[in-house]
């Protein structure tokens, strides 16, 4: 009988426990189109394998005991697609999932055991950050602040991923910052603070959208890595992303079957490509082409768009993509391409990811508005990151390369292989600015394309393979099948595929 009633006090507590916030505020989400917490951690894990941490959790002060079930964060380990992960997903039902004593322990756990066990960690935000008034004086900040010195550190021992799926303040926006991945639906904020509290700082009135929206974080911070109209496209995008990666930065990401009709496109590849150099197109639709079908996954689409990143595989392996897309700007890097690129070469740099970078630029934005916003700079990081690199990296040059953007894009010895296509060229800048800089001429103007034919002397690239600056000219249409074979070459065998991981604690966002 004492046994019964003790396992009949836990089935109770439990049940309190799964009840979240209760049926009103669940239901409220549901008539909304929102899912609560419970639900998106178990749309993203496999049926059946979530085991919970802290079920039986509750706030650290008696009198809120009773309506902080599994105190406002859930947590535990499960499969994605087969393979462990943790997760913690804010339940913004329990006091908006904001920050506590108990809850932050959570946290804490589930990160150290994804990192030293070598599993991914999922982290779903929504949360209105710490919670008041238990945050508040210096008692509570000498005895909820600061108590793991590791919190905010990241070394990529193994994929953080995040979705901003709600209002996002305080830890919410924190630990979506440390990810290597950020998905963001439509309809979420992410903001240091809410509007409310950044009104009142700035005596004025501050919107939600304007603060922190998906436009904001897919467009002018580029922290969003994918926008997603719903949390189930959210969720999927981040098994996908996923699927890319291995479990930690120890071993190589997963091998995958190659799906049927892969490089078909590649016979007809040059149709890509406009005769004209001066004549745009979508560099994007080449990388489709050349990458295993089905496969392109890119990232920060909306941000630095004259720089493309994106996830793919070649013959079943992952790689990760870096090109100039011409469609913008004409392919000319600018301040936020160059943070966008770096972000990728750290991603790929820490978890044994080989890069392939397509080249097709003019060089770098240049200005006015290109040096506010700290080009040399970018720049620089750009370089330093890549010299870091210790993955493999291949180079295609496409069409043409300039000035300081042939280092930064792989040229020289900054790749293990660079390959060239025909209709390729290379030259310190435009014969034609050239032309202006050194003659003071114009076009139009007499004499010019004489001085033009000068200044695009020695710049084919038969120029460049003769002094054996590129490895290879290729036919178009190889290019697939040069890149698998190459990637065979170039495997890391020595350390079994594992990279040494010099970017591994390069910031996340800067």
């Amino acid at each position: 009988m004492v046994f019964e009633e003790l396992l009949n006090e836990l089935e109770r507590r439990r049940a309190r426990a799964l009840e979240m916030g209760g049926p009103e505020k669940l239901a409220k989400r549901r008539a909304a189109g929102i899912m609560n917490a419970r639900e998106r951690i178990a749309y993203l894990l496999d049926s059946g394998t979530f085991v919970e941490s802290g079920l039986l959790a509750t706030s650290a002060y008696p009198q809120d005991a009773d309506k902080t079930p599994a105190d406002g964060k859930i947590a535990g380990y499960g499969r994605i697609r087969g393979r462990e992960a943790a997760v913690i997903a804010n339940d913004f039902t329990i006091m908006g999932a904001s920050s506590s004593a108990t809850n932050m322990k959570k946290i804490g756990h589930m990160k150290r055991a994804a990192v030293s066990r070598g599993m991914p960690l999922v982290f779903l935000g929504e949360s209105s950050g710490a919670r008041l008034p238990d945050n508040m004086g210096a008692r509570g900040m000498g005895s909820l602040l600061a108590q793991d010195p590791h919190q905010y550190l990241r070394q990529r021992e193994s994929p953080w991923v995040s979705a901003a799926l709600g209002l996002c303040y305080g830890s919410s926006t924190w630990y979506c910052c440390l990810a290597d991945f950020n998905v963001f639906r439509k309809g979420a904020i992410l903001a240091v603070s809410s509007s409310l509290l950044a009104s009142l700082a700035m005596n004025d009135t501050v919107e939600a959208e304007e603060l922190g929206g998906w436009r904001v974080h897919a467009e002018v911070t580029g922290f969003a890595d994918l926008v997603a109209d719903s949390d189930e496209e959210a969720l999927d995008a981040i098994k996908t992303f996923l699927s890319y990666l291995p479990s930690h930065n120890q071993e190589t990401p997963p091998i995958v079957p190659v799906p049927a009709g892969s490089g078909e496109g590649m016979r007809d590849i040059l149709e890509l490509l406009p005769e004209s150099r001066t004549q745009v197109y979508d560099m994007r639709r080449i990388l489709k082409a050349v990458a295993d079908r089905g496969s392109y996954f890119e990232l920060k689409a909306r941000f630095g768009r004259a720089g493309v990143t994106a996830l793919a595989r070649l013959g079943g392996k992952s790689v990760g993509l870096v090109a100039n897309n011409p469609l913008f700007k004409g392919g000319a890097l600018d301040a936020d391409a160059c943070d966008k690129i770096v972000s990728f070469l750290v991603l790929c740099d820490s978890y044994n990811i080989p890069i392939v970078m397509f080249v097709d630029t003019p060089g770098f934005a240049i200005g006015v508005e290109a040096e506010r916003k700290r080009a040399p700079g970018k720049i620089m990081n750009f370089m330093n990151a890549l010299a870091l690199v210790t993955v493999p990296k291949l180079t295609v040059l496409i069409r043409k390369t300039y000035g300081q953007a042939y280092i930064n894009m792989g040229g020289g010895r900054n790749s293990d292989e660079f390959l060239a296509w025909p209709t390729a060229e290379v030259s310190f800048m435009d014969p034609s600015y050239a032309v202006t800089v050194v003659f003071g001429l114009k076009p139009g103007d007499p004499g010019f394309e004489e001085k033009r034919a000068l200044m695009e002397k020695d710049s084919s690239v038969y120029d460049i393979a003769s002094i054996y600056a590129v490895q290879d000219v290729i036919r178009p249409e190889a290019t697939r099948d040069y890149l698998i074979r190459m990637l065979e070459i170039h495997a890391l065998r020595r350390t079994r595929g594992i990279g040494k991981h010099l970017l591994s604690t390069w910031p996340t966002s800067y």
